[in-house]
């Protein structure tokens, strides 16, 4: 079925900032480090209720990673918050250095993640940080696909020891996936059984997938739909056994087509179930200033885009 209790529309930022403050109240070990951008990534609750393990460090991005890999040595758990830009490509180096490389337990919270940070433009919107940080050892990387979702991923990674990358968004998105829901880490979500076109989604895209699967399936084509949550590790077996079953697979994502999900799961069909596919993302290209529905209109990234890009697999 493809029908769901929504909750309010929100964007993910929030349900970071909400799991966040959760994690305060529940684990004297979780502080959150900021730079400079408390409003924008929601930590205010946190910061107001717990601002003995609250670090505000400035517009220092890279000294931020490093304070945080410090704080891991004392038992602590660090979250750092800041745009997804800030919080990879202008820090890359200390990632891999300070973080990765030693496998310390710091939690890199990433908002303002692809196109739909919008009128910031180009510069901000950086659309390759899930290929290099899925290309770290050690490294977690997840990209949930709604409010819910993300609060829930949030509270989650706590648990986990090992670093791990938070990716996050501005908008305000459809809030779909249950309230009280459990996040496994590495588990995909099937959310719809098919038999004729695997649809595999991640983030922002996972709704349109989903408003793409209605329509096809109402115009006879039936649809598996999975919702890759946690791009590494990723659920090879939900990958696997979908496109066995139906031989014909779509990738979604708000990112770059090359070293994202869509690479990622093509290597494991190329491997394991060779299949016919498409690519749903940006083409090898930077963005440009716009509001958050233009750009995905204009990059390819709708609805209407994945029922096209079923439709040519249905032709072959």
């Amino acid at each position: 079925m493809l029908e769901f209790e929504l909750s309010p529309a929100n964007d993910t930022r929030s349900g970071f900032g909400a799991g966040l403050h959760e994690l305060g109240k529940t684990n004297p070990k979780v502080t959150a480090l900021c730079a400079d951008l408390i409003g924008s990534l929601k930590m205010d609750a946190f910061k107001k209720d717990f601002p003995e393990r609250f670090f505000q460090v400035g517009i220092a991005e890279a000294n931020m990673m490093g304070v945080a890999a410090g704080m891991t040595i004392g038992g602590y758990i660090p979250f750092t918050g800041t745009f997804a830009n800030f919080s990879t490509g202008r820090v890359y180096d200390q990632i891999r250095q300070s973080i990765a490389y030693s496998g310390k337990n710091v939690k890199i919270c990433a908002s303002h993640a692809g196109l739909t940070l919008g009128e910031d433009g180009a510069t901000h919107q950086i659309l390759e940080d899930v290929g290099m940080m899925s290309m770290l050892p050690h490294m977690t990387v997840i990209n949930p696909c709604d409010y819910n979702q993300t609060k829930a991923a949030t509270i989650a990674i706590a648990d986990h020891h090992g670093p791990v990358y938070l990716r996050f968004g501005r908008p305000k998105v459809t809030n779909f996936t249950a309230v009280d829901q459990k996040f496994e880490i590495g588990k995909a979500w099937h959310i719809h059984e098919g038999n004729d076109v695997t649809i595999i989604a991640t983030g922002h895209l996972v709704w349109e997938a989903v408003e793409a699967a209605r329509e096809l399936e109402a115009e006879g084509i039936s649809v598996d739909l999975i919702n890759i949550h946690t791009i590494k590790p990723l659920d090879e077996e939900a990958i696997i056994r979908s496109a066995m079953k139906t031989g014909k697979v779509i990738t979604c994502e708000e990112h770059m087509i090359n070293g994202g999900l869509g690479s990622m799961v093509a290597q494991v069909c190329a491997k394991q179930a060779p299949s016919l596919m498409e690519f749903i993302g940006v083409n090898d290209s930077f963005g440009e200033s716009g509001t958050p529905d233009q750009l995905m209109e204009k990059y390819g990234l709708k609805s209407k885009n994945i029922i096209a890009a079923a439709k040519r697999l249905m032709e072959n």
